[in-house]
């Protein structure tokens, strides 16, 4: 079975870290949140934006850094990469191994750039205009989590929908 992890580092918006729970909820990767977080966890906009989806969360925190990386050993390269705008190769030129983890940033700063200095190669970008100085994290999220599940052919997910009778009495 395979395993997608999507770590967030010390978001600050509830609304971005409820969408974020409504993407892992509709495509089974696991989320971390790594604290300290710039809301409480029992927030209601956290839980609108997520939406009644949370029944289907895998969701694990964490108090830091330090705290995430003591109980998941496991997330060492080549099985981590950090998403970042100052990061020096293209999230869809990387191959993804099973049981990898996606981290992301907070908000107003991104990831701490030491963990992009301590994994250069594991460091990765969405591209964008010279311009804009970083897209919404929830969006840059999905982004990740679907170029990663195509690189995977879509795993455990439902690929076609099915039109309902169309009642051409309208």
């Amino acid at each position: 079975m395979t395993t997608l992890n999507i770590v967030m580092v010390e978001p600050e918006i509830p609304q971005n870290t409820g969408n974020v729970a409504r993407t892992c909820a509709a495509t089974g990767a696991r989320l971390h949140l790594v604290g300290p977080m710039g809301f409480r966890i029992d927030d209601a906009k956290l839980k609108r934006a997520g939406l009644d989806y949370w029944h289907l969360l895998d969701i694990s925190y964490y108090h830091g850094l330090e705290d995430f990386f003591t109980r998941n050993p496991e997330a060492v390269p080549p099985k981590i990469f950090f998403f970042s705008t100052k990061a020096p190769h293209i999230h869809s030129q990387v191959v993804y191994p099973d049981n990898c983890y996606l981290f992301f940033g907070k908000e107003t700063a991104g990831l701490p750039e030491s963990l992009l200095h301590q994994h250069p190669d594991s460091a990765v970008r969405i591209p964008m205009i010279s311009n804009a100085r970083s897209l919404n994290l929830s969006n840059s999220v999905a982004i990740g989590v679907y170029e990663v599940l195509r690189q995977w052919d879509y795993p455990a997910l439902l690929c076609e929908g099915k039109l309902r009778e169309y009642d051409w009495q309208l």
